[in-house]
C-alpha cells in the first residue's frame, strides 16, 4: 500500500462552498487544469459513479464509496491489480477549515500505478487545493 496526504488551512471559506464545488463534478474542468471532463452518473451520493478524462489520458470510471455532505468523500478508481482511493476531507477547528486530500493505492499491482497515475495527482494536490480556492472566490465575487 502506499498513500500521500496533502493538506492546507484556510479561514474565510464555508465549508458549504467547497462542498458545493466538490460535488457539480461537470464543472471540474474550470479548476482542474488536468482534467478534460468529468461527468457524474446520477447524483453525488454513495454507489453512484463519474466518469473522468484526464487530459493526455483515457477516461476512467470512478465510484463513490462515501458520501458525508459538507465533511468528506472517498472515490474509488480501479484498476487491473489495484485500487485507487481519493479521501477528501473537509476539518473544522474553529476558525480555521483544513482541506485534506489523500490518495492511497492498493493491491499486487499498486506499484505499477502508483507510478502510472497516483504520484502525478498527489503531487498535483496543492496547486488543486489553490484551484479550488480560487474557483470559490470566483463564484463568490459572482454572486
Amino acid at each position: 500500500m502506499w498513500s500521500k496526504t496533502y493538506s492546507k488551512n484556510v479561514t474565510g471559506i464555508r465549508v458549504e462552498d467547497i462542498w458545493s464545488v466538490w460535488i457539480d463534478v461537470g464543472q471540474w474542468h474550470k479548476w482542474h487544469d488536468d482534467i478534460e471532463y468529468a461527468k457524474l452518473i446520477g447524483e453525488f451520493k454513495v454507489g453512484n459513479t463519474f466518469i473522468l478524462k484526464p487530459k493526455n489520458g483515457p477516461k476512467v470510471t470512478i465510484e463513490l464509496l462515501k458520501v458525508e455532505k459538507n465533511k468528506c468523500f472517498i472515490d474509488l478508481t480501479r484498476f487491473p491489480g489495484a485500487r485507487m482511493y481519493g479521501i477528501h476531507e473537509l476539518i473544522i477547528s474553529g476558525d480555521i477549515l483544513e482541506i485534506k486530500t489523500t490518495m492511497r493505492v492498493e493491491g499486487i499491482f499498486s506499484f505499477i500505478w502508483r507510478k502510472l497515475v497516483a504520484e502525478k495527482i498527489a503531487n498535483s494536490e496543492e496547486s488543486q487545493t489553490n484551484a479550488l480556492i480560487h474557483r470559490i472566490t470566483e463564484i463568490n465575487n459572482d454572486k
